[in-house]
């Protein structure tokens, strides 16, 4: 007589089979949490179209902040580095809450590009399965084209938003070795050492911050594209 499998037994099949292809089996149970939230948003007429534009919007948010924080980082840095009397320690602090701030932005920057990449990945394949559905040709090539289109712009939007936030990180760690540097050797004589490098630095954050403009201006044109009949 054959036994049923024990429960247990099932169990641990199961698990093998998520184990084994671990980051499939992940990827898989992202995705049908994303198509359960998207479901939720087209109850209240939302779609994954609306999902992208708001991302974009959000993206485009987040990057318009971190160029603010780094100018303000730059604002600081200069400050400290042509410092003629004054309080050091309080331009110190000032710089210090400048990096801190870029820092936690630039976090937020990365993310919401994720997002829009995951939302655009996720409507096109959508929009691709729709294209299968269409029975009239010309109707099926016009969608395809459009398709076609809002893809290519979407891939050099991002890859703008992405270069933009790439830069961020080699800035970032250089303001944290001068910020640490400062906190442990906090007088005139150390600030003026580090004179040769800061202006390295403020010319980054200056290209880095032109950047950030044209991913914020393509943003702009991506989502008026969108809103496009």
């Amino acid at each position: 007589m054959i036994q049923m499998p024990t429960r247990r037994f099932a169990l641990a099949a199961v698990l093998s089979l998520c184990l084994v292809p671990l980051f499939g089996c992940q990827s898989a149970i992202e995705k049908a949490a994303r198509n359960t939230s998207y479901s939720a948003y087209e109850l209240i007429g939302i779609e994954k179209r609306d999902l992208l534009k708001s991302r974009v919007g959000k993206a485009r948010s987040e990057q318009k902040e971190a160029s603010e924080n780094f100018e303000s980082a730059l604002d600081r840095l200069k400050a400290l580095t042509h410092f003629d009397g004054g309080n050091l320690e309080r331009q110190y602090r000032s710089l210090q809450s400048a990096y801190d701030r870029s820092a936690e932005q630039a976090a937020n920057v990365r993310q919401s590009i994720d997002k829009v990449e995951t939302v655009a990945s996720d409507l096109y394949e959508e929009w691709e399965k729709e294209i299968g559905e269409i029975q009239t040709a010309s109707l099926k090539n016009s969608s395809r084209r459009k398709l076609e289109e809002t893809k290519k712009k979407s891939t050099s939007l991002v890859a703008a938003l992405r270069k933009s936030e790439k830069s961020m990180t080699p800035i970032l760690a250089k303001l944290k070795d001068q910020v640490l540097f400062l906190k442990h050797n906090l007088n005139a004589q150390a600030v003026g050492s580090l004179k040769g490098e800061s202006a390295r630095i403020e010319n980054d954050i200056e290209k880095l911050l032109k950047e950030m403009n044209q991913s914020i201006a393509e943003a702009d044109r991506f989502i008026k594209e969108l809103e496009a009949p």
